[in-house]
């Protein structure tokens, strides 16, 4: 599929691992992630699934730790957790929340066939072993839209691999390589007071 790729995202890789600043941008970006889903949500039913994409995008930065500590590099590891997100939106009948069509689903599985395995991640179970133990929240399906899906945010022709849109609008497949100099102060929700602090442990 196709994401971006710019300083505050290797910023958030180092922040999501580190003690202090960890939880502070953890919490930054299931609020965006919520954010910007649902305002590609119908609109009368943006809100009753809120709970629900919290409690999702909450259990896929763990996804994305372990993707990355099982060494996929950062846009791989983030596109995984998209592509988790992708498979709930279509179990829920989401259609015009999904960032790719329906067809490439199985696609998509199978390129990141291996890790999903691992942590028995299915389309129909997107969290597989990520999944809380307390569970998380449900949201009312809209299967009808299954029968005719659309996909007015969804980008198609993008399953082979992982295609990386710079700050330049430069297409770059597989994605980028990591600066050197990533400083945690630029990661979402980090300020230098917390950067400071987590430096000290």
């Amino acid at each position: 599929m196709k994401i971006r790729q710019n300083v505050r995202h290797w910023a958030a890789k180092k922040a999501l691992t580190m003690p202090v600043v960890g939880q502070k941008t953890n919490d930054w970006l299931v609020d965006l992630h919520t954010k910007v889903f649902l305002d590609k949500a119908d609109e009368e039913r943006a809100e009753e699934r809120r709970a629900h994409l919290d409690d999702f995008f909450d259990a896929t930065m763990d996804t994305y730790v372990a993707a990355l500590d099982s060494g996929y590099p950062e846009a791989e590891a983030r596109e995984i957790t998209h592509i988790q997100a992708n498979f709930d939106f279509y179990n829920h009948g989401w259609t015009e929340m999904m960032e790719f069509p329906s067809d490439e689903l199985e696609d998509h599985y199978e390129r990141y066939g291996e890790f999903f395995e691992r942590w028995d991640i299915t389309i129909d179970d997107p969290l597989g072993d990520f999944r809380p133990n307390g569970g998380i929240a449900d949201a009312p399906s809209t299967p009808e839209k299954l029968d005719d899906p659309e996909h007015p945010h969804a980008e198609g022709g993008f399953a082979d691999d992982v295609y990386v849109e710079t700050d330049d609008g430069e297409i770059v497949v597989g994605g980028q390589a990591e600066p050197a100099d990533v400083d945690v102060e630029d990661a979402p929700g980090v300020d230098a007071d917390d950067a400071e602090e987590a430096g000290a442990d």
